[in-house]
């Protein structure tokens, strides 16, 4: 698929204005992979204040069959999640926290657990380059949240609090870089979009655009980021279990972790609907179908834990009614 079709429902009608400025499908790709963008000086002040040119290179795409592994990937990943929820909140807080599938331990099968995560963070790493079948430019986003939501869904269970501290940390570290990368594939596209919409070519060469506004790093449409609050909720939620794993809950209340994670699936939540939002207006079938099944997924993670947690304030609540009565008795 070339750059000029897969951006065909973001532009509609206004495409001619840039399309016909150069040789359009290579100065697309070069416009929205363009990590560096230089600001000269201009004599044009009133109808080209800001003039911009590329002043990065691109190496090219991969090939369809990497797009194609990723993509399969990126269903796997969801399905197992979307397995594991569905088993979890099935069985119910009496189940084994940790259990498989035919001896395989859940962490090795989820996208957060150490055998999946380094997989997540090559593919976002090379995402740059990753635009057939699956590209992480425009669906780099519902990975992390699928990553995101298995990272505070599921716990990391291990025999010793050394080994359960290695895991803790290994996806800590994971869920930030998993972040910054997404950020050095998305950004570029968002700024992008923004220097293709919002720009006229000036004619001096092939990438040099006239602006009426100065040209902001990751535009002003698109307000996602992978490195925002949502990530730091979730990694302040897992530290949190660290220290209660480790220190015990008396160093920090199972309250103040149960808060944090709260907080972590607010935002996790804010961000599917948002992305759904966002690409359900710009058109797409594809990416809203992808979307709508990411944002499922966290609403369903939310549910479960909203309804245990009714479930355990019954039983509180009963309990409490019973030692009542034998008291009064």
């Amino acid at each position: 698929m070339s750059y000029d079709q897969m951006l065909s429902p973001l532009f509609g009608a206004g495409r001619s204005a840039w399309r016909a400025a150069g040789d359009g499908d290579a100065v697309t790709r070069q416009i929205l992979k363009c990590t560096r963008w230089q600001l000269e000086e201009t004599t044009d002040f009133v109808t080209c204040p800001y003039h911009y040119y590329c002043d990065s290179s691109y190496p090219g795409d991969y090939s369809a069959a990497v797009g194609f592994l990723v993509a399969a990937f990126a269903a796997y990943c969801f399905l197992s999640t979307l397995a594991f929820t569905v088993l979890d909140l099935v069985r119910g807080s009496g189940s084994a926290p940790a259990s498989g599938v035919r001896g395989i331990k859940r962490k090795y099968l989820l996208p957060s657990g150490p055998f999946l995560l380094p997989l997540v963070l090559l593919a976002l790493a090379k995402g740059q380059r990753i635009n057939a079948v699956f590209p992480l430019a425009q669906l780099g986003p519902a990975l992390l949240l699928l990553l995101q939501a298995s990272a505070l869904a599921f716990r990391n269970e291990a025999d010793g609090d050394v080994r359960y501290a290695v895991l803790e940390a290994s996806t800590v570290s994971g869920v930030l870089h998993a972040s910054l990368y997404l950020d050095a594939v998305v950004l570029p596209y968002y700024t992008g979009l923004e220097a293709l919409r919002w720009s006229r070519f000036s004619g001096e060469c092939a990438s040099c655009l006239c602006r009426m506004e100065p040209l902001v790093v990751g535009g002003t449409a698109v307000q996602y980021r992978g490195l925002s609050k949502t990530a730091l909720a979730i990694i302040f939620a897992l530290c949190s279990r660290m220290v209660c794993r480790i220190y015990g809950e008396e160093r920090l209340s199972a309250w103040t972790r149960s808060a944090l994670e709260a907080v972590g699936w607010v935002f996790v939540a804010a961000d599917a609907v948002y992305l759904v939002g966002w690409v359900a207006a710009e058109g797409g079938v594809f990416g809203v179908a992808a979307y709508s099944l990411v944002a499922g997924l966290v609403f369903l993670s939310v549910f479960g834990k909203v309804y245990r947690f009714l479930a355990w304030v019954e039983t509180r609540q009963s309990q409490w009614k019973s030692s009542l009565c034998h008291s009064v008795v």
